[in-house]
């Protein structure tokens, strides 16, 4: 009798953990902590707001400052973290304070559901080691998902930048105004291209060389197509051939690669439909197709096979 109790009331305490948890994230902004790894580098805002952080955030930050991490770790885990968007210089500290502390509070969770629902001593350890496990690789799998969504948003917005940034060069201007006006008129429309061109402008203003700007955005996305954009940009100029051609020619290639691949998966759709259709359409359709005739059979024929029995 207790265990039909418990049962449901951790049911409905998770279920109310989740609710609130997403409540709490989409509408009182509780993911402070990704916003705070990823503020803008150099605004005037940002530079105000140097040591406002929220008790949250600090906690995880002491946490994090006493992970023991080796130089290589903390140059892969920025590099990701650059990837995704967040290059705040806490930002490696911050996520090993996440790790950490989603490790521990899965452990807890396991430990009370353990005590709680298992009556067998060899097998509670089980999910105490599944869960601290998951928690300290979860925010890892969060980081790389976040880092393929940002590649994605990268390269839809890449054929838009590239049509505006050959407009500005054939209207006369240089590789690094162009580059500075695409980034500004596509603050609004895309964020994080913008941004990124923002610091390829920086790191120009600042004196370094463009190849060695334009390559470093390559090495901070890590997408693809960006890496060839890139490549064709540095090669252009190299060689004195004309940036406007060769940047229409690649926005050309993208749009129809799209299209491509739009194709490609339009045609997959059936191939996809079929174990859905099979497993889940199909049964239904035989339920309510071939139900009232089988009820039907059902209750004349054993009757009769009950009487020739006997």
């Amino acid at each position: 009798m207790e265990l039909q109790i418990v049962i449901p009331v951790l049911f409905f305490l998770v279920l109310m953990a989740a609710i609130s948890w997403y409540g709490y994230a989409r509408y009182a902004r509780a993911g402070q902590a990704y916003t705070e790894l990823g503020r803008p580098l150099v605004t005037t805002s940002s530079l105000e707001g140097e040591g406002q952080e929220s008790t949250l955030i600090r906690i995880i930050r002491v946490v994090g400052e006493q992970v023991p991490v080796s130089p290589d770790e903390v140059t892969m885990t920025r590099r990701l973290l650059i990837a995704a968007g967040y290059r705040n210089d806490g930002a490696v500290t911050i996520y090993a304070g996440l790790r950490v502390l989603f490790a521990v509070g899965l452990v807890m969770a396991a430990i009370v559901g353990a005590v709680t629902l298992i009556t067998i001593p060899a097998l509670k350890i089980a999910p105490i080691l599944f869960s601290a496990v998951l928690g300290f690789y979860l925010p890892g799998l969060a980081l790389e998902r976040m880092i393929v969504m940002r590649q994605e948003e990268l390269r839809l917005s890449l054929p838009d930048a590239l049509d505006l940034m050959v407009v500005c060069v054939e209207s006369g201007l240089g590789l690094d105004q162009a580059i500075m006006n695409v980034s500004r008129e596509l603050r609004l429309t895309h964020k994080e291209l913008a941004e990124e061109l923002g610091l390829v402008n920086l790191e120009m203003r600042a004196g370094k060389r463009r190849a060695d700007a334009l390559r470093n955005l390559a090495d901070r996305t890590g997408e693809s197509e960006i890496r060839k954009l890139v490549a064709i940009m540095v090669q252009t100029d190299r060689f004195g051939t004309s940036m406007a051609d060769g940047l229409r020619t690649h926005s050309d290639f993208m749009r129809v690669r799209r299209r491509q691949e739009a194709e490609e998966r339009a045609g997959k759709v059936g191939v996809k439909l079929v174990f859905p259709i099979f497993f889940l359409i199909l049964p239904s359709m035989l339920v309510v197709a071939a139900g009232p005739g089988m009820l039907q059979v059902f209750k004349h024929l054993f009757p009769m096979m009950r009487q020739f029995r006997i």
